[in-house]
């Protein structure tokens, strides 16, 4: 099957492509409470295993490296993904990713506890849990709008980005005090308790199916192929859409640097303690966001507000960069985070509520693939970046010590935090790019809402 223009604004009947009311938020807030749990295991395992990569390399690169695992199987099979997630039962598919990504926790628990994990077995067990996360992921959120009312999908999706919060805020300082009391393998295993209860709240409810248009898909890799052409296919014939997704790539570009450089700028100036800090402002930020957006469920206008709030964060960037300063840090990656809410929440609810419910997971499977193509780049530069340009810029005698170096400081860690500046200033004039662009200013008014068709 073809993509055809018409597609794009389906009629009423009963092979309409708009979302179904859904079961209600009761059925959310159940598989919401599972992925929270699940989520805050994960963060517990992403902290420890990063300050030991670190920590037993010292190489920006190598920590690099192991969020680069986490990220290139979603870019390689997200085409695939997005297809077999709109064939398959979305709660089945959640549940046995869960389950997949629990077993290759579980042997990185085991190799630790028999002391002999190692870079290369680590990175790929990462690789392996990133691709059941590549289905789990899509099929996630493309569940939101079968099971949130059209009302609720603002505060839904701002629940969502609070999982994400309440991880990044207490995971730091649970893993800290964890990795001193039970060991790495400990905390690990913590992790595989928590997808197994994620797995059993997804056995409790049941996730409305839509329908697809000419009943079912036909079979074989050919066919599927050509489903995930589709996905691509929507998001090219709509220039405020394909703009959007261009947006996202930036923002995924930066925030992809911030994952390899986060730790190196803080231990530069810090011990572990003040990194666990750090990292748990940054969580309280986000999850001052999203509770903000739970309870208010967006601005009105989301294209502008996403480009206000990342032009905030631009400025956060600064404040992050410009000091070696553990309190003017920590501000700056709390009032950043703040912002991550409502920008990945209102362009969720965008991408939900203008993309055809049985269309959504190779859309999004798409989205993730070609925005998130931008984190893996981000990572493979970040190392280079750092030690090899914009260190020697402020070591006491760079090229920058003596002019730049006076306010921002000279020494190991002020060339990434002369790196945060420049993503700082990336991120205002993508902002800047967005808000001056009308098909993107205008998305809204340009594309109706499904979500409202249908309710």
């Amino acid at each position: 099957m073809s993509f055809h223009p018409h597609s794009l604004h389906p009629r009423r009947g009963p092979t309409a492509a708009a979302p179904h009311a859904g079961p209600g938020m009761a059925t959310f807030l159940v598989v919401w409470l599972g992925q929270l749990v699940s989520t805050l295991g994960s963060g517990l395992t992403q902290f420890a295993l990063g300050l030991w990569v670190y920590q037993s390399t010292t190489s920006v690169t190598a920590y690099a490296l192991s969020t680069l695992a986490a990220l290139l199987p979603r870019l390689l099979l997200a085409p695939l993904a997005g297809p077999l997630v709109d064939r398959w039962d979305r709660r089945l598919t959640m549940l046995l990713s869960d389950l997949g990504a629990g077993l290759c926790t579980l042997a990185t628990a085991a190799l630790l506890y028999q002391q002999r994990l190692e870079l290369g077995t680590l990175y790929a067990l990462i690789a392996l849990s990133a691709a059941f996360n590549t289905f789990q992921k899509p099929a996630y959120s493309a569940s939101v709008v079968l099971m949130a009312p059209q009302q609720h999908l603002g505060r839904a999706n701002g629940l969502i980005q609070l999982a994400q919060a309440v991880s990044e805020l207490f995971a730091p300082l649970l893993a800290g005090v964890l990795v001193m009391t039970i060991q790495l393998w400990g905390v690990i295993l913590i992790d595989c308790v928590t997808f197994l209860f994620a797995s059993f709240t997804l056995l409790w409810v049941r996730i409305p199916r839509p329908a697809r248009p000419g009943g079912a898909a036909p079979a074989g890799v050919h066919s599927i192929l050509q489903e995930a052409r589709q996905g691509w296919g929507f998001i090219a014939a709509q220039p405020g859409l394909l703009a959007l997704l261009g947006f996202t790539a930036v923002f995924n570009f930066v925030w992809g640097m911030v994952g390899a450089l986060v730790t190196p700028l803080a231990l530069s100036f810090t011990d572990p303690g003040g990194l666990g800090l750090l990292l748990t402002a940054a969580g309280a930020g986000m999850l001052a966001g999203s509770l903000a957006m739970s309870a208010w469920g967006g601005p009105r206008r989301r294209v502008a507000g996403i480009l206000t709030a990342e032009l905030a964060s631009g400025v956060c960037f600064w404040l992050i960069g410009i000091r070696p300063d553990l309190l003017l840090v920590s501000l700056g990656a709390f009032c950043a985070h703040t912002t991550i809410a409502v920008i990945a929440g209102s362009g969720r609810t965008l991408w939900q509520t203008r993309v055809p419910a049985n269309m959504q997971g190779r859309v999004f499977a798409f989205q993730e693939m070609l925005a998130g193509s931008m984190a893996p780049l981000a990572l493979l530069a970040a190392g280079p970046l750092a030690e090899k340009v914009f260190t020697p810029l402020l070591l006491p005698g760079g090229a920058l010590a003596a002019s730049l170096g006076q306010v921002m400081g000279a020494g190991p860690g002020r060339g990434v935090g002369l790196m945060f500046l420049a993503l700082g200033s990336l991120k205002i004039l993508s902002a800047t790019a967005g808000l001056l662009y009308p098909r993107l200013r205008r998305l809204e008014e340009e594309l109706p809402n499904l979500s409202a068709e249908s309710a």
